[in-house]
């Protein structure tokens, strides 16, 4: 790429030398027969230069759409190693805007302003040089007239660079606004807030025309700029040519090939302008993209594999912070669950359970202690493994932008047809059968085509298809109804009977699908028995237990 650009480069200012040979030559001298040649030269380069810039664009978009899809794959496998930690401080518009757009602007610099930034540099000195050595008085005023260009471009690089930060940073926020107010479009209809929406959002919009309409006044003052100073330049050297010409301190064939090297510069510097722009804004977004890449995971792949994993529990003494500086929300957290077993998770809302059972497949770290699997500490385990070895359902179901099938096999995508049915079945999820395209039907963006039951039922399945040896339930019944939870709760006996399950539990009939049941308040486990055992002796728990039963019933 750089080498037919820089060959293009050296044969258009060739053009120039030799028209000055033909009218220095055969059209001053009347040396016709030399006439001919010269212009199969002057053909000969300009076809060599059409070529050379074909070249040039073949391997130039080659390059560049190379570099866009490695840098893309690169983020993105980044963005999915990194801890939930990271995610829960980044908003999805940020990230959003740097896949997409940053990435753009990256491309369009990388495909154009750099080319051309470095030919044109190379064009300006090489120019110069030869301006220079055709008539130095001359050459000289190009020189001066580069002095003021020079200096302007550093002061606006500099203010060109903040406000490119703010455009795309505000660009980021305007992402994170639309991509909220799509996906909570139902709790703003119900609330009747379209119009409070609206105006939070024409506020960010109003800020972001305002910050780009500043950066375009900027860019204009100093294209304009740029445009002055040539066209002035010319006017001199046309001048100061003529009279040298006049007093035959120089051929008018030297003349008229530094105007023709002169006006080759035109361009050039008129585009600087729009390159040093080009630049500022790919510096911004690889800025951008680089906090990304530069984030270290706090989470380390560990080395070991777990073979035939039979799902021995360990929770020995862990405790867990979200930060350095925040108190444990975790803390002297003890667990023994033989393979097979069946824990139920009972606790107020704000104990912990969630973020207990986020620790299983290593969302977060412990911050103390250790968790272990079959004798193996998670942290020592590869991600992969581990999660092959623990499988969650959320209360929050996450359903993706696919059909039910690829949905529901997501931990599992080598499962049969009747792996899939046994799942579905246990999950009282049957009904995907029946949608107009059966398992292969779209469910549409984050599952918003189906109930919340549904939603939830279809997390299950994929769940329970996965036959991991550690199930993780999550409140997973929560939004399904008496008669149908009775029945997910009667075919999950028999998984949970072949598997080490921890089951969060607001509801008595939850609990008696487990073999214990550990109570959680403050943070920590303060005790473990079976259901009947903590109802007589636990006045906590079983208060606690009335309350979500009135609640259902209510």
């Amino acid at each position: 790429m750089f080498t037919s650009a820089i060959l293009g480069v050296g044969v258009s200012l060739t053009v120039p030398l030799v028209t000055r040979a033909i009218i220095d030559g055969p059209v001053t001298r009347r040396e016709i027969d030399l006439l001919l040649p010269l212009a199969l030269l002057a053909l000969g380069l300009s076809i060599s230069e059409v070529i050379l810039v074909w070249v040039r664009r073949w391997a130039q978009s080659r390059a560049v759409s190379d570099l866009e899809a490695t840098l893309r794959h690169d983020l993105y496998v980044r963005l999915q190693s990194l801890p939930m930690e990271f995610h829960t401080r980044w908003q999805s518009g940020q990230l959003l805007s740097r896949v997409t757009v940053d990435l753009s602007t990256i491309r369009r610099f990388m495909g154009f302003g750099l080319l051309f930034l470095v030919i044109n540099i190379l064009q300006l000195v090489v120019v110069t040089i030869l301006l220079l050595r055709l008539y130095w008085p001359l050459g000289v005023v190009v020189l001066v007239a580069a002095v003021p260009i020079i200096l302007l471009s550093l002061r606006f690089e500099k203010k060109y660079l903040a406000i490119s930060r703010r455009v795309q940073d505000q660009q980021g926020d305007l992402a994170t606004a639309i991509e909220e107010s799509a996906l909570g479009f139902r709790v703003i209809k119900a609330f009747g807030r379209r119009e409070h929406v609206k105006a939070q959002f024409d506020d960010s919009a109003v800020k972001l025309y305002g910050t780009s309409i500043e950066k375009v006044r900027l860019a204009s003052r100093f294209w304009t700029f740029l445009g002055v100073i040539p066209n002035l330049t010319l006017v001199i050297v046309l001048l100061l040519g003529a009279l040298a010409v006049g007093r035959n301190t120089i051929t008018l064939g030297t003349l008229v090939a530094f105007i023709t090297l002169m006006l080759s510069l035109i361009w050039p510097v008129a585009a600087l302008g729009t390159i040093l722009a080009m630049a500022q804004e790919a510096m911004t977004s690889a800025d951008r993209i680089s906090e990304i890449l530069d984030t270290q995971s706090s989470l380390k792949d560990g080395t070991d594999e777990l073979t035939k994993p039979r799902g021995h529990l360990r929770l020995e003494n862990v405790s867990f912070r979200f930060t350095p500086d925040s108190p444990d929300v975790l803390h002297d957290i003890n667990l023994d669950l033989p393979p097979g077993t069946t824990l139920a998770l009972v606790g107020p809302t704000g104990s912990g359970k969630t973020t207990l059972t986020a620790l299983l497949p290593r969302l977060y770290d412990v911050t103390g202690g250790r968790i272990t699997i079959d004798g193996h500490d998670v942290r020592d385990l590869t991600m992969k493994s581990l999660r092959n070895a623990v499988a969650s359902a959320f209360d929050d179901p996450t359903l993706f932008s696919m059909s039910v099938r690829e949905n529901i096999t997501l931990g599992r995508p080598d499962a049969t047809e009747a792996d899939i049915q046994q799942a579905l079945q246990i999950a009282q999820a049957t009904f995907a059968n029946e949608l107009p395209w059966g398992l292969d039907t779209r469910v549409g963006e984050q599952g918003m085509s189906l109930s919340g039951g549904q939603r939830q039922r279809l997390a299950l399945a994929r769940a329970v298809l996965a036959r991991p040896a550690v199930l993780v339930l999550d409140d997973t019944l929560s939004a399904l109804d008496v008669h149908t939870e009775a029945l997910v709760e009667e075919a999950l006996r028999n998984v949970l009977a072949e598997t080490t399950g921890i089951v969060v539990a607001h509801r008595a009939s939850t609990v008696m699908l487990a073999d214990q049941v550990a109570l959680l308040q403050n943070g920590t486990i303060t005790h473990v028995g079976t259901h009947a055992e903590l109802l007589a002796t636990v006045p906590a728990y079983r208060l606690l237990l009335a309350a979500e039963e009135e609640e259902v019933h209510a």
